[in-house]
């Protein structure tokens, strides 16, 4: 047997390992979003979740938008209590920059 081939195909198998222990999805959100498409990426989320994904929900905040983030905060918030049954927050809503997010993972 070839070492080279044995070695390689090892390598090829950690790999692999490694890209599916990594499963983190991004829902991008804009603070006046309406309520239907709000629904929409809820409903996605909550397949996320159930199949083992952490989530991580992008505000992204422009020009005048950035001036009423409490309106992104509270969306956030509400969007975490209606994922309450199949995740759970683990990083709060938070400001970095002109972009505000949170991060939920599965129960």
């Amino acid at each position: 047997m070839d070492y080279g081939k044995k070695r390689y195909n090892k390598q090829k198998r950690t790999k692999g390992k490694v890209k599916k222990s990594q499963h983190l999805k991004e829902i991008k959100l804009r603070p006046l979003t309406q309520e239907h498409d709000i629904e929409v990426k809820v409903r996605n989320i909550k397949k996320f979740l159930t199949q083992g994904d952490k989530v991580k929900i992008s505000m992204i905040f422009r020009g005048r938008e950035r001036s009423q983030t409490n309106l992104g905060i509270a969306l956030l918030n509400t969007i975490a209590e209606e994922l309450e049954d199949t995740g759970v927050v683990e990083v709060a809503p938070k400001i970095e920059g002109k972009d505000l997010f949170m991060l939920i993972i599965p129960k």
